[in-house]
């Protein structure tokens, strides 16, 4: 039996903000993998609950005629994997859904949910990152879109107000000639654990070399994060084993680890020049490449 004090189910989004607002103390409820644990432990900051599961306006995938993808923030991690416009244009998110727990997990656990809990672990973070989403918001005031790029604001943290919902993820029209790319997490019991540590890229490639390559990680720094000097290094470099050794050793300059039960500092370090490799290298294998 859980705890709760107050529950309230909304009917739509705007009944869901309202309730928001009223009850300051209330949480969202939406697949529920998160906030479920939270009653079950007890946790008093989440006896007061919004339920805003299966609202249409925030469930499916769509894609615009100018290609432009729509993911709603309660869309199922189940249904990105297995629609097929996600798989054409975001296969790091599809790669990134499927290191997400079991399949019982990924058949109620969100998108939305994923991103807002601010966890720095959040398998679907990297590829938010590298496929640049903008983010839908619905307030009090009406609807904002941010970047992804800055949402997540420390551990635990994101850029969302008490009252705010994200409502969905805007993907901008993806390259799909000579551009590809992968994703990787290394976790201690694969996809039944956290990350130890989680990255995503995406390449494009021009005339036998990097044209641009967006590289993620999640757990090598309070937030995931976009690695700039690592991007740089590859920027018009050509497609060879000594461009991918500076791109390795870039990333040092990217990421914050630190030790954990999980792992040491060092060991993450090494896990993210290893990764960053791997990951690349599968980027530009998918973008049609072959490093020299």
């Amino acid at each position: 039996m859980f705890d709760f004090a107050s529950y309230h189910r909304a009917s739509d989004i705007a009944g869901a903000v309202s309730l928001l607002a009223r009850y300051p103390q209330a949480k969202l409820l939406a697949g529920g993998t998160d906030v479920l644990i939270q009653l079950h432990h007890h946790n008093a900051r989440y006896r007061h609950i919004v339920d805003i599961h299966d609202l249409p306006e925030l469930r499916g995938i769509t894609l615009s005629k100018e290609e432009r993808l729509r993911i709603g923030s309660a869309t199922t991690f189940s249904e990105i994997i297995e629609h097929p416009v996600a798989q054409r244009h975001l296969p790091a998110l599809c790669a990134a859904a499927t290191s997400i727990a079991g399949p019982q997990i990924r058949n109620v656990a969100t998108y939305g949910g994923n991103i807002c809990n601010g966890a720095t672990s959040a398998d679907s973070a990297t590829p938010t990152l590298i496929y640049d989403a903008t983010l839908e918001i619905a307030s009090p005031k009406g609807v904002r879109f941010t970047s992804i790029n800055g949402f997540h604001t420390g551990p635990g943290k994101v850029a969302l107000e008490q009252d705010e919902i994200l409502v969905a993820f805007h993907f901008p029209p993806q390259p799909r000639a000579h551009t590809g790319s992968a994703h990787f997490k290394y976790a201690m019991r694969d996809a039944m654990d956290i990350s130890t540590i989680g990255c995503a890229a995406r390449c494009q490639l021009d005339n036998g070399g990097f044209k641009e390559l967006r590289l993620a990680f999640g757990v090598a720094a309070p937030t995931p994060v976009r690695c700039q000097h690592a991007e740089s290094a590859a920027q018009n470099a050509p497609l060879t084993h000594q461009t991918l050794d500076a791109i390795a050793e870039s990333v040092l300059q990217d990421v914050a680890p630190r030790s954990s039960w999980r792992a040491s500092k060092e060991f993450r370090l090494h896990l993210i020049q290893t990764m960053t490799r791997k990951v690349v290298t599968e980027a530009v294998v998918a973008a049609g490449g072959k490093l020299q």
